[in-house]
């Protein structure tokens, strides 16, 4: 029997994309989320980290739900021992944009330098036609982040990705932009001027960057404080209805 052929993450990325059916005005709808595990212990310092990083701005949106150990999310059972946490993937733009009719080519997901709370370059990434594996999970797994440092002064390194679109289409990217803000989210890092690099990543011709925040960067701070966490980016699809508000704990 043949072996399932290796899937690249930009193809897990437009296969999600196309099952998408938020609507941000209306509230409703399947999202793409991620889905990280810590140990039940570190709950409430789970609940702070995600306070602080939303404070600062480094959140996709203020959608999050804390899950107890036997909790099940969409067929999934926390284990014994564990609290789930269940964010609001950033790729879900993605899915948005092309509703409207905008081909979005994912570029990559890495790490972003940040100065003074401004974002300054990517300073590692990998693309996601050469990988099989989330991006941003890699990078959270070394333990290269400095997400603490950035709630706490303004200065060190988050996760982040980026993709880019038509420059034609610069007016329907800035109208879905608004109104996902007027949603709670709030993950924008970045969007280039046309044929011009975006954090140092550059662009098709007649293209522009879009760069936004990882979905987990706050469990990436629960990881510098020692503590341990597993990170499972774009674990699939979620009624938004299933994922309640940081302000509810």
């Amino acid at each position: 029997m043949d072996s399932a052929p290796l899937k690249f993450v930009n193809h897990k990325i437009e296969e999600n994309a196309t099952k998408v059916t938020y609507r941000p005005a209306e509230n409703t709808g399947t999202v793409i989320y991620n889905l990280s595990l810590i140990e039940s212990g570190d709950y409430e310092f789970a609940i702070d980290i995600f306070r602080e990083a939303f404070r600062a701005g480094l959140v996709v949106s203020d959608r999050v739900s804390f899950l107890k150990e036997g909790d099940e999310i969409e067929s999934y059972k926390i284990p014994e021992g564990k609290t789930g946490i269940c964010t609001i993937c950033s790729m879900t733009l993605d899915s948005l944009l092309l509703r409207k009719g905008i081909p979005i080519n994912p570029i990559g997901g890495g790490m972003v330098e940040i100065e003074n709370m401004i974002p300054r370059r990517f300073t590692a990434m990998l693309k996601y036609e050469y990988t099989t594996i989330d991006p941003i999970s890699v990078m959270i797994s070394q333990g290269n982040t400095k997400v603490t440092e950035v709630i706490k002064t303004g200065n060190g390194s988050i996760t982040g990705n980026i993709r880019e679109f038509h420059m034609e289409a610069e007016s329907t990217v800035f109208g879905v932009v608004e109104e996902l803000n007027s949603s709670g989210f709030t993950g924008v890092l970045d969007v280039g001027a046309p044929n011009t690099s975006l954090l140092g990543v550059p662009v098709t011709p007649d293209y522009q960057g879009f760069a936004m925040i990882g979905g987990t960067n706050p469990v990436a701070a629960i990881i510098e404080s020692g503590r341990s966490a597993e990170v499972r980016s774009m674990k699939g699809l979620i009624d938004i209805s299933k994922i309640n508000y940081l302000s509810d704990y």
